[in-house]
């Protein structure tokens, strides 16, 4: 049950976020237990963000909600590969980029808790 919630600066193409959507699915697998079957990803783009004082650079934050506990190691592969995507995809540098992870042993879904 992982979420991926995503706010950029930048305006995104129908065509980006088709790309971004099709991406992120494939990245999340690298949390283990974690696909596509289970992701739902909001992507909020032309957003006003600040980052060191600048609002001029394209800029994201990038929040990675998850049911468990997958460990940090795996945490740090997806920060990776969640970056590089952000940077081919929209042109967002990786230092413009902060990732957010949350971890819960409580989630609903379907009228119940897992």
């Amino acid at each position: 049950m992982p979420f991926i919630d995503s706010k950029v600066s930048v305006k995104v193409t129908p065509e980006q976020r088709k790309e971004l959507k099709e991406r992120l699915g494939q990245a999340i697998s690298l949390l283990p237990g974690k696909s596509e079957s289970w992701l739902m990803v909001d992507l909020s783009d032309e957003q006003d963000m600040y980052f060191r004082g600048d609002g001029e650079q394209p800029t994201a934050f990038i929040g990675v909600s998850i049911y468990g506990d997958p460990d940090s190691g795996a945490f740090g592969r997806l920060t990776g590969e969640l970056t590089k995507i952000y940077d081919e995809v929209l042109g967002i540098a990786p230092d413009h980029i902060y990732v957010k992870y949350a971890t819960t042993h409580d989630w609903g879904w379907n009228g119940n808790n897992f």
